[in-house]
């Protein structure tokens, strides 16, 4: 299916180097799919109407694909009401940041991620972090998404600023995973900046479309004609464009440039562009002087009121992107040809994985294998339409940790689960074990059953699977006066009992 969303009209009458009044030509259209598979770049100075724009451009594609916008102003959150996009405030820690994102995608919820109150330096790592979330979750959710940047320069800079080296590593990095690898992950960047020659090459080069409006500076009139295969005499154009008219070019666009006046928003943003208005009547220079330089504070202006940031509860955030997310399609239609019901089929599936695991060899074999003798005896239970892939590296992660669900709560555990969907599909299984162990007061499991869960004999590895788990925040191990091994999870509030690393039992 092609869907075409509407940008504006084309400006008519005149050549391409031309300046005049808006015009009321074709309308003119972007190719979302198309977009989605190529990128788009737009750039214009203060002014321009990239805004407008960014903003014309979600509206019209809110129906058709889900959205995230990297907000450092605050001037997208309007869309919220008319559009039921989730505000996301950038004041959690980093793994927060990227446990909401991973939710995201997870429930297929448009966002609005508003930095807006952070400095240069916390914006920069709460955006790397963010787009990271996006970036890094299980194939099962590469769904298409559209990710705006607004301000991309800030997150994508050429060179060093008031900033630390770390924060513009991590958010370099982001822009760059998002731009060059995200459209095989569903992410279609679409990035806006103020300044060409203030943007990371290596993240601009990746956009094939460009929306091109008025600038004034020769490197970046320079640049733009450059990217849109211009000669340099006509790059004066971008000079004579009016606010909110753009030259397109892509294979979302158009084929040649053409100039294109923005179409109307329904939403509108909280900034806004200064107004002329009179004076007040001024009264005489002696008395504008003691108003000036009098020491009675009575006459001192109120105090700047910068609120307090709001600390976010990564909770109650998933909670709302969980309540956001569409209603799915009841299950019980999807598998009524089984002629059993949804309780008989998940305890059939449940029988199935523990009969594999059974056999001693199983949990070293790999996933793919495994997965081949789960669709065998799925057939031969008569289960026709057996969980794909994804779904079964989950049910496989599951039934490694040995955890019955019914002796948990399933809030807790649906916590613990998307916990360890930040980690690698191989680990998920390690944190789960560890997770059962701690939910039902158990004393930590030995190098050994760590290693097995993890689908090998080396206690060597499983130590290194702890100290890769707790480098990342996952977990942090300590150890008793007898040298018993104690994990906590600190994202869960539990914590094991003490366990002997080597047979796992108290001593």
């Amino acid at each position: 299916m092609t869907v075409q969303i509407d940008l504006g009209v084309q400006k008519t009458g005149q050549s391409l180097g031309q300046n005049s009044g808006q015009g009321s030509g074709m309308p003119v259209h972007m190719d979302l799919e198309e977009l989605l598979a190529t990128r788009l770049l737009v750039q214009g100075n203060s002014g321009s109407g990239k805004s407008h724009l960014l903003r014309r451009v979600l509206e019209q594609s809110a129906p058709w694909v889900q959205q995230a916008v990297i907000d450092p102003e605050g001037d997208f959150v309007s869309l919220a009401e008319e559009f039921g996009h989730v505000v996301v405030d950038a004041n959690g820690t980093e793994r927060d940041l990227q446990m909401i994102a991973a939710r995201v995608r997870q429930h297929r919820v448009s966002v609005v991620f508003n930095l807006e109150g952070l400095d240069v330096d916390k914006q920069m790592k709460a955006a790397g972090a963010f787009l990271n979330g996006l970036f890094e979750v299980d194939r099962s959710v590469w769904y298409p998404m559209l990710v705006i940047v607004d301000e991309a320069q800030l997150f994508a800079p050429v060179a060093s600023g008031e900033f630390t080296e770390e924060a513009r590593r991590a958010s370099l990095g982001a822009m760059t995973n998002l731009m060059c690898r995200g459209r095989k992950r569903g992410l279609a960047g679409i990035i806006a900046t103020q300044r060409l020659a203030k943007l990371a090459k290596n993240v601009a080069a990746e956009a094939s479309n460009f929306l091109m409006g008025r600038t004034f500076l020769d490197i970046d009139m320079a640049r733009a004609s450059d990217l849109l295969g211009m000669e340099r005499r006509q790059a004066e154009i971008f000079r004579n464009l009016d606010r909110g008219q753009f030259v397109a070019l892509g294979p979302a666009l158009s084929r040649r440039p053409l100039q294109v006046t923005i179409g109307a928003v329904k939403t509108s943003g909280t900034g806004f562009s200064p107004k002329l208005m009179p004076l007040p009547e001024q009264p005489a220079a002696e008395a504008m002087e003691d108003l000036l330089f009098s020491a009675d504070v009575t006459t001192m202006p109120p105090p700047i009121h910068k609120p307090a940031p709001v600390q976010v509860d990564p909770n109650q955030v998933m909670q709302q992107l969980a309540a956001s997310k569409p209603e799915p399609a009841p299950r019980e239609d999807l598998f009524i040809e089984d002629g059993m019901s949804l309780e008989e089929r998940d305890q059939a599936l449940d029988g199935i994985l523990a009969d594999m695991l059974e056999d001693p060899e199983a949990a070293y074999q790999p996933v793919s294998v495994l997965y081949q003798d789960f669709q065998v005896r799925c057939r031969i239970k008569k289960i026709t339409r057996p969980p794909e892939l994804p779904a079964f590296r989950e049910l496989l992660s599951v039934a490694r940790a040995g955890v019955a669900t019914e002796e948990v709560q399933e809030e807790d555990w649906s916590q613990a689960t998307l916990i360890a969907s930040q980690l690698p599909d191989d680990m998920r299984g390690v944190f789960l074990l560890l997770a059962r162990a701690a939910v039902q007061n158990e004393p930590c499991p030995s190098n050994l059953d760590i290693a097995t869960a993890y689908g090998t004999r080396s206690t060597g590895r499983a130590r290194w699977l702890l100290t890769y788990m707790e480098e990342n925040g996952f977990l942090v191990c300590a150890n008793d006066l007898r040298g018993n091994r104690i994990v906590s999870l600190p994202d869960l509030g539990w914590q094991t009992r003490p366990g002997n690393p080597e047979t796992g039992a108290a001593v």
